[in-house]
């Protein structure tokens, strides 16, 4: 008999009968497998090294620490688990420090069941759910704050022209196939820049690069 492996879902919710809930209608499905509740984040970080968790479900307010601080401890045990944002909190700041770590996806409570288990799985995979029209007008908004608040990154090697430009594409939604036709160039071409613009700035998805790309001002949002 083939054994089917299972999605291992760390919950990390402080609201007890909530965290419950939820990982009663993940448990339901036979590729996901709950792997434990935490209700804190110094909780979250021993039981993801523990049950070697492989997607993390996070609420963005803890009683010990925030939701992204929590995703930090535990990516030091785990640096490469995906993690899924599911929180009461809908403002823009939490939008973009949800994305400056790198998470898969920004759930509100208001979404379904099935919702949250496609984020699961997609967040799996590796996929992304965020869409790059959400958090450009994210950072668009709240450009000027963030700037204030927070130093801009330097980058050791600067960017080539074709960088920038490919940079400014990914800020304004284009995809691999997109970006190919508009530059003429093909779509392997275009991977290997990106590849290349993520490793420059020292992030680990498209979706970072655009966010620290923005807040370095090497990119304007917005235009195309």
């Amino acid at each position: 008999m083939i054994e089917v492996s299972t999605v291992q879902v760390l919950v990390v919710q402080d609201h007890t009968l909530l965290g419950t809930a939820i990982a009663r209608i993940l448990d339901s499905e036979p590729d996901i497998t709950v792997v434990g509740i935490a209700r804190t984040g110094a909780d979250a970080a021993v039981i993801a090294a523990r049950e070697r968790a492989s997607v993390v479900l996070m609420d963005f307010h803890l009683p010990d620490m925030s939701g992204p601080a929590a995703v930090a401890a535990i990516r030091a045990v785990l640096p490469d688990v995906p993690v899924v944002f599911h929180t009461a909190e809908e403002s823009d700041a939490a939008l973009l420090d949800a994305i400056d770590v790198g998470a898969k996806a920004f759930l509100t409570k208001s979404a379904t069941p099935d919702q949250i288990v496609e984020a699961v799985r997609r967040a799996s995979k590796g996929e992304v759910l965020m869409p790059v029209s959400l958090y450009t007008k994210a950072i668009a908004r709240h450009r000027t704050s963030l700037s204030a608040q927070r130093e801009p990154k330097r980058v050791a090697e600067p960017f080539t022209g074709r960088e920038l430009e490919i940079l400014n594409l990914l800020a304004n939604g284009l995809g691999t196939a997109a970006m190919s036709h508009r530059l003429g160039i093909a779509a392997n071409t275009i991977e290997w820049h990106v590849s290349h613009v993520i490793d420059k700035l020292g992030v680990h998805s498209k979706l970072q690069a655009v966010i620290t790309a923005a807040r370095m001002g090497l990119i304007k949002l917005g235009t195309q």
